[in-house]
């Protein structure tokens, strides 16, 4: 759950991020790569929470 409440977040995020006003304030945060990095997490430990 923890993972796709991050997934979730970080799309959020970018989605902030891409209809931000001022296009000078960049983040430090790469959130696209968060948000794939966690639906991945979230598939393998799905994964391994049916086949148990």
């Amino acid at each position: 759950m923890a993972a796709l409440a991050i997934a979730v977040f970080s799309g959020w995020r970018d989605w902030r991020r891409a209809r931000r006003e001022n296009l000078d304030a960049v983040g430090i945060v790469d959130w696209p790569t968060v948000q794939i990095l966690a639906l991945i997490v979230a598939a393998i430990l799905a994964s391994i929470a049916f086949t148990a």
